[in-house]
């Protein structure tokens, strides 16, 4: 099958980007790396009449450091990220989720902003960068404004972005040299989605750990405060704590019927506890 019949436009710019989605309505798709949006017009899963290609933005390529965040044009690549062409928020944290997705090929095309932007719930940068706490910036006709990433994943395949906008940026908070991050996915094998996804964002120093079950069909299930999930005290041991019983309540609050998948999912959320931890021991034994 060949996708229906479209027209394509290649803007310079955000403003003309924004404008001519705006003018397309529900006939325009935004369209950057491709990896998604391809197959989907190739089944006719999406009939757009308009495809508004990005790839000739190049403000969507920076990369920019703010005070405690490192912010990630929209077009910044996987490949960009796992090769250190861009810097990471903390030691090999992002560069260790790029190099996972999918394989070689579509890590050279797909980017950041686009994977979030289409929002399937067992992608890499939907739920690490869910787990890290980052937020993203929106331009559209109106001008830029931002949303942490929770706001912006309304749901399944589904954003807040409305008429005429466009993700143009992701901001990340650097994550302190005494944090680690544990992230963990099933595939039934290598290079597919995710079915089950936990990452773990511990910092005994101070006492915090956010936590994240993703791959459940909806936006990811995120423990901002995660101290229930591992007898409340934080520190160095909290893994061995981990109380399985707080996740699968948790996951059967969210709607998770199936007590076999419910299972998958907190034994991966237990693996990324174990995986932050192991990481404090490595870097004390390098010591």
């Amino acid at each position: 099958m060949k996708p229906a019949p479209f027209r394509m436009e290649r803007p310079r710019d955000i403003a003309g980007a924004t404008a001519l989605l705006a003018t397309g309505g529900d006939g325009a798709k935004a369209m950057v790396g491709a990896q998604s949006l391809g197959p989907m017009l190739n089944l006719r899963l999406a009939t757009p009449e308009l495809i508004v290609d990005l790839t000739g933005i190049d403000a969507l390529r920076t990369v920019r450091e703010e005070p405690g965040h490192m912010v990630y044009g929209a077009l910044i690549t996987h490949a960009d990220v796992e090769d250190g062409r861009v810097p990471d928020v903390g030691a090999h944290i992002l560069r260790r989720v790029a190099g996972g997705i999918a394989y070689r090929a579509v890590r050279n095309r797909g980017t950041m902003g686009g994977s979030l932007a289409h929002a399937d719930p067992a992608a890499d940068w939907v739920n690490a960068l869910s787990a890290l706490g980052a937020d993203v910036e929106i331009a559209g006709p109106a001008g830029i404004r931002r949303l942490a990433l929770g706001d912006f994943l309304t749901g399944a395949l589904s954003t807040a972005l409305e008429a005429g906008e466009i993700l143009v940026a992701v901001r990340v908070p650097k994550v302190p040299a005494s944090a680690r991050f544990g992230y963990v996915k099933h595939c039934r094998k290598v290079g597919e989605f995710a079915h089950a996804i936990g990452a773990v964002l511990v910092d005994p120093a101070a006492g915090t750990c956010r936590a994240l079950m993703g791959a459940i069909d909806a936006p990811p299930l995120v423990f901002p405060d995660a101290a229930l999930l591992f007898g409340v005290r934080i520190d160095a041991g909290f893994a061995a704590r981990f109380d399985a019983t707080v996740a699968d309540a948790a996951l059967t609050a969210a709607g998770l019927d199936d007590a076999v998948d419910r299972h998958v999912h907190v034994e991966v959320l237990r693996r990324a506890a174990v995986q932050a931890a192991n990481l404090f021991t490595e870097t004390r034994s390098a010591a």
